[in-house]
């Protein structure tokens, strides 16, 4: 049965005016007929309730949607390393803090979608709709996009894979920018010709949760100060007329995300190494969490209000129209805008110092994390600098308590 429950969040207000144009859209070809599959969107299960009866929902463990306790603490102690840095890498009052894409063809066509660096982006992608909004951090921050039609999992799986020296040569380099800059990745990946399903041990979801868990290690080597992973799964795949990706893969793959996210959270609880994912420590990968999650079931709506039409997929069903992009475009700008492991970082006025969530609100949350590392040297709570989390530092959250 299929379950879907609406919360109410920073999503929602953010998506709420969304004007969807339906330009001339070529569908031929796409199969417009299959408006819902019936799947439950993974930030929409019940409690208890299992794809298959064997897997549980929710982008992080306990079908929980939100990043919270450890895991975003670690993220947060990640995201207050970043900097403007120099083409060297060194801090510098002059240095740029570069948020870059990695990813297959969906990827750059949502992010930027121009054919070269030197070309302006395309009207509805990301990087278009972000220059143009003065909340962000446009003084620091430089948005490329490292992703390209065609590039697959496995095409970005190893740091010595040429998608790399692609990326630095002719993206990075072009825009007067180094591979040390980059300190902030969004990847959304996917292997074309999906054939096994879950829950098939060799189904394409734990293979894809495999590469990710390389995919962050090759990110590691190649930008040495890379802090943040936000991973994203694919669009809807209902409509697709080719064996690319369509569904249930394109809905699966937000599993092998999800298990890739749990699988380094689990290692930091002191946990072994993931059999499948690998190595997730700090010293070989960034922090991964969700970035926006982008799968809803056709023309049902998803917790966030947005549906997916026929024409928002180009002809082959697979691939997002400019109504589509604009779809994930959208999903991109409330998410850097609301996630507070980018306050510091992203946001033009950044929170106040003793809002240690980056909510917008010193309270009751900031004191729990405060107290969870007392008497340690955490960059996220130690507002003062002294070295040590302690009385000076609840002071400062009690003096701006409310604010």
């Amino acid at each position: 049965m299929r379950v879907c429950q609406t919360r109410p969040t920073l999503l929602i207000l953010a998506l709420a005016p969304i004007a969807i144009t339906l330009a001339t859209v070529n569908t031929e070809g796409a199969d417009c007929t299959v408006t819902s599959t019936g799947l439950t969107p993974l930030n929409a299960f019940a409690p208890g309730e299992l794809y298959l009866g064997l897997f549980a929902g929710g982008l992080y463990p306990n079908a929980s949607n939100q990043l919270a306790g450890p895991h975003l603490a670690r993220g947060l102690t990640a995201a207050s390393q970043i900097k403007p840095l120099g083409t060297d890498g060194q801090p510098s009052t002059q240095g740029k803090i570069v948020l870059m894409s990695i990813g297959m063809s969906n990827t750059t066509q949502e992010w930027c979608g121009a054919a070269n660096p030197t070309l302006p982006c395309g009207p509805t992608s990301f990087s278009t709709l972000a220059h143009a909004d003065d909340s962000i951090n446009w003084n620091t921050l430089v948005v490329a996009d490292g992703a390209k039609s065609g590039q697959t999992s496995q095409t970005w799986d190893s740091p010595t894979d040429p998608n790399y020296d692609r990326v630095r040569d002719q993206v990075l380099s072009v825009m007067g920018l180094t591979e040390a800059q980059v300190q902030v990745v969004w990847v959304k990946s996917a292997n074309a010709g999906p054939t096994v399903k879950l829950p098939a041990s060799n189904a394409d979801a734990f293979a894809l949760k495999g590469q990710l868990g390389n995919i962050s290690r090759a990110i590691k080597t190649r930008y040495p100060n890379a802090r943040l992973v936000f991973l994203s799964s694919r669009i809807y795949a209902g409509y697709a007329s080719t064996t690319l990706n369509p569904e249930p893969y394109a809905y699966e793959g937000a599993f092998g995300v999800k298990w890739l996210i749990q699988a380094q959270m689990e290692q930091a609880a002191g946990g072994a190494a993931d059999p499948i994912a690998g190595d997730l420590s700090p010293a070989v990968a960034p922090h991964v969490s969700w970035g926006p999650y982008l799968w809803s079931d056709g023309m049902t709506p998803g917790v966030d209000g947005v549906r997916w039409e026929c024409a928002d997929l180009t002809s082959d069903g697979t691939h997002p129209s400019t109504s589509g992009r604009e779809k994930v475009a959208r999903k991109l700008l409330a998410f850097f805008a609301a996630s507070p492991l980018c306050a510091e970082w992203y946001r033009a006025v950044p929170p106040p110092v003793a809002d240690l969530n980056n909510d917008g609100l010193v309270n009751g949350s900031d004191l729990t994390i405060l107290f969870a590392q007392w008497g340690t040297d955490s960059a996220v709570a130690d507002l003062d600098r002294d070295g040590i989390v302690a009385g000076s530092d609840l002071a400062l959250v009690l003096g701006a308590w409310g604010s």
